[in-house]
């Protein structure tokens, strides 16, 4: 990522300077006077003249169109045949009426259960003969530092000459 981020800001510095280039190179040819002494230009060679093309005249009236009254009356609708009648539906049978179920027989009631005897009592636990202190840990040993990371980049020369000039 750094390495893009760099490339990105070599091509931007590039084009800066670039653009200062031109800049100069403008302002230059626009300080300089207007015209060169005992330099001539040729003259610019004329424009021919191009023949005109003819344009065919258009009508200036518009066609005639017919009046609405003039025109013909549209036909009358024909008269369509009747569709002969259709006989009625039958109508639908009636269904047979089912046979009445006999009622159901009502939920039973349940014994009672006999009750539950108490629980017994939790016996006492006999108390724990004390316990021989553990032994001491050993101690660990000590780790070494860590290095402090520099904040300043050092400015490295190349080493002095042995020859003097």
């Amino acid at each position: 990522m750094a390495s893009s981020n760099c490339f990105v800001l070599s091509i931007f510095m590039a084009l800066s300077l670039l653009n200062i280039n031109v800049g100069l190179a403008a302002r230059h040819l626009l300080q300089m006077p207007p015209s060169l002494p005992g330099v001539t230009l040729p003259p610019l060679p004329s424009i021919p003249n191009l023949p005109q093309p003819t344009l065919p005249t258009l009508p200036t009236m518009q066609p005639l169109l017919p009046k609405p009254g003039a025109l013909p009356p549209l036909p009358s609708r024909p008269t369509l045949p009747t569709l002969p009648s259709i006989p009625p539906l039958p109508s639908m049978p009636t269904m047979p009426t089912m046979p009445s179920t006999p009622p159901l027989p009502s939920r039973p009631t349940l014994p009672t259960l006999p009750s539950i005897p108490p629980l017994p009592s939790m016996p006492t636990m006999p108390t724990m003969p004390s316990t021989p202190p553990l032994p001491s840990m050993p101690t660990l040993p000590t780790m070494p530092s860590i290095p402090t990371i520099p904040t300043t980049i050092p400015f490295f020369s190349p080493p002095p000459s042995k020859t003097s000039p």
